[in-house]
């Protein structure tokens, strides 16, 4: 049986290079990340965490497989779930950024390797496309979109 994937395409009025920080850069990512601060050296084989505005890590956790500056970023992507539970198997994140004119950038996420009928599947269709809405909000005005600072303040 195929394994389903989420894909999700943009096309942002940015550089590749502004857009690889954006993802990078943890200072970036808690503008439009609802407040998380990402966490990596993104060296193939290294951790990825994220850090809430609380100080705490979030439950998102990911290996870079491939970091190709600011073409390819590919993680493999699970959840720490509470102490004890089993951890769920990894799933895949890539982020694929393509120069789409001068002054422009095609952002295409593929986020599969689930199973089918799992919570993964759910929860990236409504997580990715609120993070990436964000995240193009963010690069091209400056601010992100208020869904990601009510995430902040929930504590999400």
């Amino acid at each position: 049986m195929r394994r389903p994937s989420f894909v999700y395409v943009l096309y942002i009025a940015t550089t590749p290079e502004k857009l690889w920080s954006a993802l990078t850069d943890g200072t970036l990512t808690r503008e439009y990340w609802g407040g998380r601060q990402v966490e990596s050296d993104w060296k193939p084989g290294s951790p990825v965490l994220w850090r809430k505005l609380n100080g705490q890590h979030d439950v998102g956790r990911a290996r870079v497989v491939e970091a190709t500056p600011p073409q390819t970023l590919v993680l493999d992507w699970t959840t720490q779930p509470e102490a004890g539970a089993p951890v769920p198997p990894a799933t895949r994140v890539t982020f694929s950024i393509q120069p789409a004119g001068p002054k422009n950038v095609k952002l295409t996420v593929i986020h599969d390797e689930y199973e089918p009928g799992s919570v993964v599947g759910e929860d990236a269709r409504q997580g990715w496309s609120a993070i990436l809405s964000s995240l193009k909000t963010y690069l091209e005005t400056g601010e992100a979109l208020d869904i990601s600072k009510r995430f902040a303040a929930e504590g999400h």
